[in-house]
């Protein structure tokens, strides 16, 4: 028995599907019963579901960090990386700050320097990475700040700042105290307040 493999199609002018010809009159009939175009993304939805297709994925909502209205199914992606109050952190102090003040805080803190041990010399922290790679222990005294021409201070390099990760530990436990501290001060204000109900 051999089955037709070259059945002529048609394309529905409601769907633009390739449909077998035989079965095109009743295919439109259905589709175009059944079937509307997104006008935002155009693609094929049951009419009965067209509203909640556009509620659940077209339809503006606000950014509950900016404010800004942006469709459903883009909301994840603007806050996670267009969104200028989304939290990043700086890539010199790893401090946590809104996108929208990276910028000027990291042109500040890529200026603060730290001592390098192999070359006895002050390094602005925006150059560091560069300075790592090129670093051979020779000190230049033509370049870099006026700190290098002083003996005294090359003998004895200043105190280092504590690792990232203890400044982190410290941000955390801030948090964590003041944290304590509202939830105390919430109970103690509903109890005082429940307190002057009763008289």
């Amino acid at each position: 028995m051999a089955t037709v493999s070259d059945e002529s199609t048609s394309i529905c002018s409601h769907c633009d599907r390739a449909i077998p010809s035989a079965n095109i009159d009743l295919h439109y009939a259905h589709c175009v019963r059944n079937l509307e175009r997104c006008k935002v993304c155009g693609d094929m939805v049951p009419r009965k579901h067209a509203e909640e297709h556009y509620m659940s994925i077209h339809a503006p909502v606000a950014c509950s960090l900016c404010s800004e209205k942006v469709e459903r199914e883009t909301l994840d992606v603007h806050k996670g990386e267009t969104c200028p109050k989304r939290i990043v952190t700086c890539e010199y102090c790893e401090f946590p700050l809104p996108a929208i003040d990276l910028f000027e805080h990291q042109e500040v803190c890529g200026n603060r320097t730290e001592f390098c041990h192999i070359c006895r010399r002050y390094i602005r922290l925006r150059d560091r990475y560069v300075h790592e790679t090129s670093c051979n222990g020779i000190s230049d005294n033509t370049v870099g700040s006026s700190r290098d021409a002083h003996p005294a201070e090359r003998e004895q390099p200043p105190p280092r700042r504590p690792p990232p990760a203890v400044a982190r530990r410290h941000l955390l436990f801030t948090i964590a105290i003041t944290g304590i501290a509202v939830i105390l001060g919430s109970l103690f204000f509903q109890r005082k307040a429940g307190g002057d109900e009763l008289h």
